[in-house]
């Protein structure tokens, strides 16, 4: 009897459940199943700021590439067309910026004392007239645009329009008009050897890479006008 008095006064402490907040609880579960992808996601984010910082530079460097195409079509930089008033007939049908005439008739004029007869071809050539040349002669010859302007100019990008190019021939081979075989001519290494004199100089060289090698166009250089018309062109070269 004794024991089990003993036993009534013995006190036993509650069991307590701690019950944690559902809305606690269900976000912390949450944590623990996205933490994976969280963790991927940071992970991918970081090494792309990482990779953005180190192109930086390349990405200044393609936008300065870009820049400097200088609105190129087909490799061919953009002119301007003279204005009429700046032309002159030197012969008939050839028409050239009166800023070069003087220099291009004391060329020619030079080159017969040296016994080279040299034959201008054309000058001026307007848009509308650089624009039926492009697209007749590239559906008569079948050939696609990219193909053509290798030897040919679209329309507002050659540098005939400006009054200052010129495409010569040797008088004494005809048959070398507007063909690479001019190279071979007296003319030719006349030209090759005194034209600088009269600040003329050969725009389309073999090492273009742009347009085809044409030994019979020449442009010229000698004022200031011109000189702001090619300058793109120079500094490309």
């Amino acid at each position: 009897m004794e024991q089990n008095k003993d036993l009534n006064q013995i006190d036993i402490p509650l069991a307590k459940r701690i019950y944690i907040n559902n809305s606690h609880s269900t976000l912390f579960k949450k944590l623990l199943i996205f933490s994976p992808f969280l963790l991927l996601l940071f992970s991918y984010a970081a090494l792309r700021l990482i990779k953005n910082i180190e192109q930086i530079p390349f990405i200044n460097l393609n936008f300065q590439a870009e820049k400097n195409q200088d609105n190129r079509i087909l490799g061919h930089l953009p002119y301007a067309e003279i204005p009429k008033e700046k032309l002159v007939l030197i012969e008939p049908n050839i028409e050239v910026h009166i800023d070069m005439r003087d220099s291009l008739l004391n060329m020619r004029k030079e080159a017969r004392k040296d016994g080279i007869y040299l034959v201008f071809l054309s000058g001026y050539r307007s848009i509308n007239l650089q624009k039926e040349i492009f697209y007749s002669l590239k559906s008569f010859r079948n050939q696609e645009a990219a193909e053509r302007a290798r030897v040919s100019a679209p329309p507002g990008y050659s540098e005939h329009s400006t009054g200052f190019a010129i495409d010569i021939g040797d008088a004494t081979q005809r048959e070398t008009d507007f063909e690479t075989e001019f190279q071979n001519t007296d003319a030719f290494n006349w030209l090759i050897k005194n034209a600088a004199k009269f600040h003329f100089k050969l725009s389309f060289t073999k090492d273009n890479k742009y347009i085809d090698y044409e030994p019979w166009h020449w442009r010229y250089e000698g004022s200031i006008e011109a000189l702001k018309v090619f300058e793109s062109s120079n500094r490309k070269s």
